[in-house]
């Protein structure tokens, strides 16, 4: 039996508590490009795995497309929170600003591999996307690609780490 993602509805519920959550303990909300805003990278100078060699080059093999489809495959998201959750993901290692993750999203989106619908369909709200058949299709190809990569990458860094660190 196939696994049952969440929907946009559950997504939304969840989001909105979130934040109340957040904002019960004080936590900042910081707004997109803004001061406590999102680190920026691929596309940005400066930012985590912009100019990684080791980060740049999964970056152009595909690892931020992949990492929004295995995301969007727990459940529907918005795109601040997707930015947020690669960086927790991968440690700070990838971090994406707006001007990366927006673009990417639409042109998922263009291609059939995510679906967008807004919160409040009445006005711009936020916009929910999910997976598409089409787009776990896609997830399966890039980590497929990038499995062997990220494999080799891991083995190498434990050698470095042995020979440096003992």
């Amino acid at each position: 039996m196939a696994k049952r993602r969440p929907s946009t509805e559950a997504a939304v519920a969840e989001t909105a508590a979130r934040s109340d959550v957040r904002a019960a303990a004080g936590a900042r909300t910081p707004s997109p490009g803004g001061p406590g805003g999102p680190a920026t990278a691929g596309g940005g100078v400066g930012g985590p795995g912009s100019t990684d060699p080791l980060v740049a080059g999964l970056r152009k093999a595909g690892l931020l497309r992949l990492l929004v489809l295995h995301l969007l495959g727990q459940g529907p998201s918005y795109g601040n929170q997707l930015m947020e959750r690669v960086g927790e993901l991968t440690g700070g290692l990838v971090a994406v600003n707006p001007n990366t993750m927006y673009p990417l999203l639409r042109t998922l989106e263009a291609e059939g591999l995510v679906a967008g619908e807004w919160e409040h369909p009445e006005r711009r709200s936020r916009r929910f996307y999910r997976l598409t058949d089409a787009g776990e299709g896609e997830r399966a190809l890039l980590v497929s690609e990038l499995g062997p990569r990220l494999d080799d990458l891991a083995v190498a860094l434990e050698v470095l780490r042995r020979e440096l660190l003992g």
